[in-house]
């Protein structure tokens, strides 16, 4: 006679799945469900006794309640080349209505009042995708911030040292800024020097049709004027890098 059909509801259905790596124990759960108005007994079992503990492995689920079934792996070496033929069944019955023994009631139970439900068993690994990987806006940021620790490197000690975040970001943003002004001060000086030399050559060419005297005097008097555009430049070069100077030992 063939056996009822099972009344427990169970979740997963078909398959246990463990995932690894399997060093340690991992632990897939099986909620059983009583949807009826009579009381169940249930008894997990498996072909695998020595590498699985079940708890709890048997009870009673009372009408209209569930239980959750811990199903517990214990670590071993893993192939991923052999396929798990590891297999559990669900054994349950309707509990007799004056049960006490319940060892003996799964001894005198009839085979056409048991009822089961096997599930087959499945080992995962993680996929190399389902690892925690940084994401494309960490790596950006891991970047710059590389960058500025490698512009700090360059500071004295003491000082980098006794910047905070906000400081250090200041400094940093004035130092560009005069960055900025030197390479636009030593553009102006190389306009500065090429309009010198093109005067000295409009001199030079007005003192040979002129007298010896105004020739010397006119060579003199632009030679002194490259002089001191060249100090002007010179000083104010000097004093910006003064000012970096100052900011980056305070």
């Amino acid at each position: 006679m063939a056996r009822p059909e099972q009344v427990l509801v169970l979740e997963p259905q078909h398959e246990l799945k463990f995932r690894g790596p399997f060093t340690d124990v991992v632990t897939a759960n099986l909620k059983l469900t009583n949807p009826t108005d009579r009381n169940v007994c249930f008894k997990v079992k498996t072909t695998a006794p020595r590498r699985y503990c079940v708890r709890p492995n048997s009870g009673i689920i009372d009408a209209g309640t569930s239980i959750n079934v811990s199903v517990m792996l214990q670590p071993f070496d893993y192939d991923p080349n052999e396929k798990s033929k590891h297999k559990f069944m669900v054994l349950s019955m309707l509990a007799p209505y004056d049960m006490t023994d319940m060892e003996g009631v799964w001894k005198e139970a009839k085979p056409e009042e048991l009822m089961d439900s096997k599930l087959r068993c499945a080992f995962e690994m993680p996929l190399e995708n389902d690892k925690a990987h940084e994401p494309e806006s960490y790596h950006t940021v891991h970047s710059s911030t590389s960058s500025v620790k490698t512009e700090y490197a360059s500071l004295p000690v003491a000082s980098s040292a006794s910047l905070d975040d906000g400081e250090g970001k200041k400094i940093m943003e004035e130092y560009k800024r005069l960055q900025a002004d030197v390479q636009r001060l030593r553009e102006e000086n190389k306009q500065i020097r090429e309009n010198d030399g093109l005067r000295k050559r409009k001199l030079a060419a007005a003192a040979a049709d002129s007298s010896p005297s105004s020739s010397v005097m006119a060579s003199l008097a632009t030679r002194d004027e490259g002089l001191s555009t060249r100090v002007v430049a010179l000083c104010v070069l000097f004093f910006v890098i003064g000012v970096i100077i100052g900011k980056l030992a305070l």
